[in-house]
């Protein structure tokens, strides 16, 4: 077992393996969130809950990762975030084994706002990866883990409406166990041991985000962008299963299809670190910010298509924009991870606020969208979530011409 500490700035990249392991810890508790989205019609009926009751199951989950992030994610700044990503990923083990045995609704609402909590170790992987890994190669390395994060939020929907309808509700539940209890274990007997950046107390340390906050226009770009592409990613996603029912008479599991080929998208996240290693975070995200646009608005040309053209299109659009987003999100990261190398875990969790936020939007707006305008409102509301986002990447290239004037004078 490694018991050495980490330096603060490393120059020696990282070994692959390392990357791969960082990438599947991130993967495997992030996917945890999701596991209970397809399962909940089966679910419902073995545990005689109402529709509203077993509805709460995903909502639980989401608010209890919302509090992670806000409230245990800064704690990676002032302790050994390998040994807060080994507690986290032993109490997500238990929170998953909890929801397995659970024998009422209310035993498995308590276990699903525990895995929301405890899944926050996916954000204490991310920043311990920006640490590790060398400067000049910190994009592609945050981008190989995020792939991992972003394909269990993509896959993880399709394993578990499988193994629910063929093994059970219960088995997914043991099987993600296991799962994190491997990597959990790996990642201890792997990871160096990392040096707190801050000897800040806990309620010091919340209050100094509020001052992160308001020093970094940087950040606050970062997380508005990201937040409005948000809206779109779930707005679409959260429409999607609807409208191939309504328009093209097609089931679930083709929607799952769908995820797919977004999750083919998210394996380009490393490219877009590599391209923010060379090109610089801030360009990248100015163009994939733009190729999501471009990929939403393009669903406005679906109904002058042919039925096969149109599903095509979708695919294609859906691939497109899925990788604008993750490289926009990569970006941003190496972005704001050079801000303040000791606030890595604070900057993180202020960001991904503003994903959460603009992802529970999305899902409502969406929703409302559909019910009220159709699918060519949803497409409406996806193309100016993303233009949005594209002029606050533009309006932070002025931003940031404005501050080297200021500087150089």
């Amino acid at each position: 077992m490694s018991t050495q500490t980490h330096p603060s700035h490393n120059e020696r990249p990282l070994a692959a393996s390392t990357v791969l392991m960082l990438a599947a810890g991130a993967g495997f508790s992030v996917a945890s969130i999701y596991y209970s989205q397809p399962m909940l019609e089966i679910l419902s009926g073995q545990l005689h809950a109402s529709v509203t009751a077993s509805g709460l199951v995903p909502t639980l989950t989401q608010i209890g990762y919302a509090l992670g992030i806000l409230l245990l994610a800064p704690l990676g700044d002032r302790h050994d975030r390998r040994t807060i990503i080994s507690i986290k990923g032993l109490l997500l083990t238990l929170a998953l084994l909890l929801s397995a045995a659970a024998g009422n609704i209310t035993v498995l609402l308590v276990a699903s706002l525990a895995v929301g909590i405890a899944a926050t170790m996916a954000q204490d992987i991310v920043p311990a990866a920006a640490h590790l890994a060398p400067a000049a190669q910190r994009g592609k390395t945050v981008g190989t883990v995020m792939t991992g994060l972003l394909l269990g939020i993509l896959l993880s929907r399709v394993v578990s409406g499988v193994v629910a309808q063929y093994a059970g509700w219960r088995t997914m539940f043991i099987l993600a166990a296991v799962l994190v209890l491997a990597i959990t274990l790996i990642l201890w007997r792997r990871l160096p041991h990392i040096a707190p950046s801050t000897a800040m107390s806990y309620p010091e340390l919340l209050a100094s985000m509020r001052h992160l906050w308001l020093r970094h226009g940087e950040l606050r770009r970062a997380a508005l962008a990201q937040g409005l592409l948000s809206v779109g990613f779930s707005a679409f996603w959260s429409t999607l299963a609807v409208m191939l029912h309504s328009h093209y008479g097609l089931g679930s599991a083709t929607a799952g299809a769908f995820g797919l080929a977004g999750a083919a998208g998210a394996l380009a996240a490393p490219l877009a670190g590599m391209l923010a290693d060379r090109h610089g975070p801030a360009m990248v995200t100015r163009l994939a910010t733009a190729l999501a646009t471009v990929s939403f608005a393009a669903l406005f040309l679906l109904p002058l298509l042919p039925v096969p053209a149109q599903l095509a299109l979708i695919v294609v659009s859906a691939l497109g924009f899925d990788f604008g987003v993750q490289a926009t999100l990569v970006s941003h990261q190496t972005l704001i991870f050079g801000l303040e190398p000791a606030a890595r875990s604070r900057l993180n969790a202020l960001m991904f606020t503003g994903v959460f936020i603009g992802m529970a939007v999305g899902s409502a707006l969406g929703s409302l969208m559909l019910e009220r305008a159709g699918w060519p409102g949803v497409v409406a509301l996806l193309t100016v979530a993303g233009a949005g986002s594209f002029v606050v990447r533009m309006w932070g290239r002025s931003a940031q011409t404005q501050d080297a004037i200021t500087a150089a004078k």
